[in-house]
């Protein structure tokens, strides 16, 4: 008989196209050995090179998809990608933390879709700052990372942020090093992950491939550092599937 995998839970925009989004996180999540709940946090009007629109799903809906869940599924991982605003996040974080206590939450904070809308434009940093106290990791990619600090290089706000929690900068939009990712621990340790595959093509929803990866491989107990490289190594074979958008997930 197969083991038991682990329940990992996203919470995530859903994306008809299924390159990026909840579909993609419970694609990584089958792939990589966990079984994947879902709740929807919005519901988007896309493929995978147009967005049109965006309907946020209320954070009472959000609960009550969660609160179904949690009485049949003990969650250690949850993974949170597209939210309508830090208060709504500060909110389902601290239902999370009430609702499973032992978790640790990751947020993949995204800003824009690939397809060129902008969802969120300007940061309250000090109410970031009470949120990432909440988390265990982000995963902002370079541009993200440039709007959620103050400083002018990424580097430096993954750094400061991860004074909050861990910070995990995905680097495929890095011009002098593209494809380099680097992990900020938040008891000061640094690590870089050079570029995979070489043969890697741009995919609609990467980021969330890589960051569901990551909870994946923690749901499996891999240490952060560990589970991170597993996930780099997952994701830059995903990008090197095809050269088309959309990814084709393999074991």
């Amino acid at each position: 008989m197969s083991r038991i995998r682990p329940y990992t839970l996203s919470i995530a925009g859903f994306d008809p196209s299924a390159g990026a989004g909840i579909l993609a996180d419970i694609k990584t999540f089958e792939m990589n050995k966990v079984y994947g709940l879902g709740v929807i946090s919005a519901n988007t009007i896309q493929n995978d090179g147009e967005f049109k629109s965006v309907d946020w799903i209320a954070i009472d809906k959000i609960i009550n998809q969660i609160e179904i869940l949690k009485k049949r599924f003990t969650v250690e991982y949850i993974k949170i990608g597209l939210i309508e605003s830090l208060e709504i996040l500060n909110e389902l974080i601290a239902y999370l933390s009430v609702s499973f206590p032992n978790s640790k939450i990751s947020w993949d904070p995204i800003l824009k879709a690939s397809a060129g809308f902008d969802f969120h434009t300007e940061i309250d940093k000090k109410s970031l700052e009470t949120i990432c106290n909440k988390l265990y990791l982000i995963t902002p990619n370079i541009p993200e990372a440039l709007t959620l600090g103050a400083y002018s290089a990424p580097e430096e706000n993954a750094k400061y942020l991860a004074g909050f929690c861990n910070v995990f900068l995905k680097g495929g939009h890095d011009e002098n090093k593209p494809g380099r990712d680097r992990l900020y621990t938040k008891d000061k340790k640094e690590f870089s992950f050079r570029p995979g595959q070489k043969n890697c093509f741009p995919k609609h929803g990467s980021g969330c491939i890589l960051s569901s990866a990551i909870t994946a491989y923690l749901a499996r107990g891999f240490k952060l550092h560990r589970a991170c490289l597993m996930a780099k190594q997952y994701t830059s074979k995903t990008l090197s599937g095809n050269t088309g958008l959309l990814a084709y997930h393999k074991p």
